[in-house]
């Protein structure tokens, strides 16, 4: 462990700007939250009619899990904010793990620092105290934010301690997916698809209501945070999970550090053909980003299959359900019911779509830091097709992955109804709509690269922002024009699809990526 401290400072000054983004964030939003729940929902009435629709909804259900406590203001920001801030800080602990782990073996720079007085478990431990101090620390101040506000402290450090908790089961999950490739974006992908496999154990758990598997939610550390029931029983009991997670990850981790060579990982790197295969820089492109591409469509398949088999129950929740169904009555009946929860989930397919755009744009960056874009660009390869070669996963790439999403939720749902012929393009068309939206977050991506490379990771920072504007602009009361930033937010809603909207999106991504291959083709490359 000698050296750790030194370590810390390190990763906290490279780190300076993008942590306090982090805290800012997730504590902002949970005291915006709070403040705009109070408005919208300052009678009891409205918080007994918000209890019998948000329980009785499987969209609900599926997206922000069930409403214990509807009677205080505190259950209201725990059902509406707590799955998305532990979806947040889990990819906020991810990304520093492997910033200060595997990306600094695979860059040869813990190489270095091994070889002066530094222990073998200093990097890792540096790593695991940083994120998992910031995971506390952000849990810690969103409890205060919502003290600050009045509200029970019991409740308020349940909610704060849940947070944090998945903030420290993904520190150990990416301290230990670190140990498995000596690639750091196969780690972060690693643990990402760990990430959306809880995710799903949630959503279906929750979703399927009273008669369903409601134990998969025990699966689940995001389920574990819904299990606290902050500010209606605060069963810390429950936080004793994440915390024999965090320590029995954190500790295999540790052991396996001494097990293996720098700069190895416990999965062997798959040898080349013996003959060279790659004759164009889009067969090389093909090669780099397949295994992205095939992964996340699996996915998203997966999304889709789980939330068009709960899609049936949200018609028959009117029948069983009369108060529920004298409201929905007033909407149209069961069917727009249900025209509703298509629509949402298939704007949250289109918001996890543009995570896979973005990643594939910003493989670019990783080619071009990593010395590997240089030997391509010496050859008769022009700057454009080689942009071009990896930007094709972000266009087209997109539609695969949406069209995979929108296949899941299409045949299983029109099985269920037995009118698969009818249901699947349906599905389809609405899930591809979102793809336009998703384009202009690539666009702002390849300007990013194109014009200002050292500003690339702000795209994260573009895809949150659409997010959170599109999914918690309404509930936080932000103007229209705040809420209009986000290029989901123009997307027609199904089943009223109209292709003007659709129009002005495309064009606006046509734009920000010319901007982004023609910012390229006049600077250096760099790294």
């Amino acid at each position: 462990m000698i050296g750790t401290l030194h370590l810390i400072r390190l990763a906290l000054r490279r780190d300076r700007i993008l942590l306090p983004i982090w805290v800012l964030f997730l504590v902002g939003v949970t005291y915006s939250t709070t403040t705009a729940l109070e408005e919208l929902y300052g009678t009891q009435q409205s918080r007994d009619l918000l209890g019998v629709t948000a329980n009785a909804n499987s969209a609900f259900l599926a997206m922000l899990g069930p409403l214990h406590d509807w009677s205080s203001l505190g259950g209201l920001v725990v059902w509406r904010w707590g799955v998305f801030s532990g979806l947040f800080i889990a990819i906020m602990a991810m990304l520093v793990v492997t910033r200060h782990t595997r990306a600094e073996e695979e860059a040869g720079r813990t190489e270095l620092i091994a070889a002066t007085v530094v222990g073998r478990h200093a990097p890792l431990a540096a790593a695991v105290i940083v994120a998992g101090g910031t995971s506390l620390l952000i849990g810690l101040l969103q409890a205060l934010a919502l003290i600050g506000k009045d509200l029970d402290p019991a409740g308020a450090f349940a909610f704060g301690l849940s947070t944090a908790s998945v903030g420290l089961v993904f520190t150990g999950v990416s301290a230990f997916t670190a140990q498995l490739s000596e690639n750091s974006r196969v780690s972060n992908a690693i643990a990402g698809g760990f990430l959306g496999v809880i995710y799903m154990f949630r959503a279906a758990g929750d979703a399927a209501g009273e008669s369903g598997p409601q134990w998969l939610t025990w699966l689940s550390p995001i389920g574990w945070t819904e299990h606290v029931r902050s500010f209606a029983d605060n069963r810390f009991w429950v936080l004793l999970l994440p915390l024999v997670a965090f320590g029995a990850l954190v500790g295999v981790s540790a052991y396996i550090v001494t097990r293996r060579d720098v700069g190895l990982g416990l999965l062997a790197a798959r040898l080349g053909p013996p003959e060279g295969t790659i004759g164009t820089p889009f067969g090389l492109a093909w090669r780099l980003q397949k295994g992205s591409l095939i992964g996340w469509s699996i996915a998203l398949f997966a999304v889709g299959v789980i939330y068009g088999s709960v899609a049936q129950a949200v018609g028959q929740m009117v029948q069983d359900n009369p108060t529920l169904g004298q409201i929905v009555s007033k909407i149209g009946g069961a069917d727009a019911m249900v025209d509703a929860f298509f629509a949402t989930v298939t704007q949250l397919l289109g918001l996890i779509t543009s995570i896979y755009l973005v990643q594939a744009i910003l493989r670019l960056r990783s080619e071009e830091t990593s010395f590997r874009a240089e030997p391509i660009l010496a050859t008769p390869v022009s700057r454009w097709g080689w942009v071009a070669s990896h930007a094709v996963f972000a266009l087209v790439g997109g539609a695969v992955v949406l069209a995979a999403s929108g296949l899941g939720l299409g045949l299983v749902y029109g099985i269920q109804i037995d009118d698969v012929g009818t249901v699947l393009p349906k599905m389809l068309g609405a899930a591809l709509v979102q793809l336009p939206a998703a384009w202009v977050i690539a666009g702002v991506s390849l300007v990013l690269f194109g014009l200002f490379p050292q500003l690339t990771a702000v795209s994260w920072a573009a895809v949150s922002v659409a997010l959170v504007l599109t999914l918690l602009g309404p509930a936080l009361q932000l103007d229209q024009w705040m809420i209009d930033v986000s290029p989901f937010t123009h997307v027609p809603k199904y089943p009223d699809i109209t292709f003007g909207p659709l129009a002005w999106l495309t064009l606006v991504a046509v734009v920000l990526l010319a901007a982004g291959f023609a910012g390229f083709r006049r600077r250096d490359v760099t790294t």
